[in-house]
């Protein structure tokens, strides 16, 4: 026995390092002792076979641009800071020559995503969000458009009177090219109904999901951790992610979200600690073996963290984002930018090859 085996056997998951050497897929009883373990450079190492097996020493990032078409919102869920009622001071709403201008403002820059996203507005109409897509395509032809959480495109069904698969052809006509990772929360019901009651349920997220897999729609998930859930309830999550992609195999990557409590109705709650933050990170890789991918999301946990995140398990820090309000909102004391240039020495002081990408994950650049 070599001395890293003897070391993963002391620290008791000599089994789980069979199985990942073995490829074998954890259980939710594994997933549960990876959490309960102590020794975090034991479960990043494992979490680390998994990355170098599934992207060798690549770590991706893309030169992308936040917009946030409104913070208007009926959902006013309790671990939100940036959702707001229609009348509140800190409300507001994008025209669409704003989003256009926000556009604009970026030509001069090698732009090849815009991720869209904003709150469950109860006024704004259906084709106000075909026309944002059509505005933006209008301005960067080129660009790939990741908008609109599952959430809201259930509401922009609800809104249109169609089905899920209708809106989302009707969306890919106007310039949608995939979807962001938001809105799931954790899909535990419990958690839904003490943080986000009005907000679509878990088994809805994941029908949204899975519908625009089957409209040829790729998509990312996410996982909101750190506040009042149970590790039970984050591998509950976890599984049905799991399932999901065994059914359609649409997600791109798995993105942890660490909860940030400034400013939100759970403001009395601390925030999650680095161990926490890269826990989550390498039990997710472990756990979702049909992922291609695992992001370390430097908004939310910082640069410097997302940067050890790449030994364990992340492949990705996401890129350049440009402005992010979300976080901001809730307290978030990261950049709101990070050039691409910083991003290449993050990645390479880390010991991982930069990998410049697309949305779709294709290889546009090496460092």
């Amino acid at each position: 026995m070599n001395a890293i085996d003897s070391f993963i056997k002391q620290a008791g998951l000599g089994d789980i390092l069979a199985k990942v050497q073995a490829s074998e897929r954890l259980s939710r009883e594994d997933g549960l002792r990876l959490y309960q373990c102590p020794d975090l450079l034991a479960i990043g190492y494992l979490a680390n076979l998994v990355r170098e097996r599934k992207n060798g020493n690549q770590a991706f990032f893309i030169y992308n641009q936040h917009i946030n078409y409104s913070n208007i919102c009926t959902n006013l869920c309790k671990f939100c800071a940036f959702g707001k009622e229609k009348g509140h001071e800190l409300a507001y709403e994008m025209s669409i020559e704003q989003i256009k201008d926000k556009v604009r403002q970026r030509l001069d820059e090698p732009i090849t995503e815009i991720h869209m996203v904003g709150g469950i507005h109860p006024e704004l109409p259906y084709s106000y969000y075909l026309e944002a897509l059509r505005s933006i395509k209008a301005v960067r032809p080129d660009v790939h458009i990741q908008a609109f959480t599952c959430v809201e495109i259930q509401h922009l069904a609800d809104l249109a009177g169609k089905s899920v698969g209708e809106t989302l052809e009707e969306l890919k006509e106007a310039g949608l090219g995939s979807l962001p990772g938001g809105g799931a929360e954790v899909f535990s019901p419990r958690i839904r109904e003490l943080t986000c009651p009005k907000k679509l349920d878990g088994a809805g997220w994941l029908r949204v999901a899975q519908t625009a897999h089957q409209y040829g729609l790729k998509t990312n998930a996410t996982m909101l951790y750190g506040h009042i859930e149970t590790i039970d309830e984050r591998l509950e999550h976890l599984d049905a992610l799991r399932q999901a992609q065994d059914e359609t195999g649409g997600f791109l990557t798995f993105i942890p979200l660490a909860f940030h409590p400034k400013n939100t109705a759970l403001a009395n709650l601390s925030r999650t600690t680095g161990i926490d933050d890269l826990k989550n990170i390498a039990v997710a890789r472990l756990m979702l073996d049909n992922f291609p991918h695992i992001k370390a999301y430097w908004v939310m946990i910082g640069p410097k963290l997302a940067q050890v995140a790449l030994s364990f398990g992340a492949d990705d820090m996401d890129g350049t984002v440009k402005e992010e309000i979300i976080t901001r909102m809730a307290g978030g004391e990261s950049e709101q930018a990070l050039g691409h240039k910083t991003l290449i020495r993050l990645i390479k002081e880390a010991g991982r090859e930069p990998v410049e990408r697309d949305t779709l994950y294709k290889v546009l650049a090496r460092y």
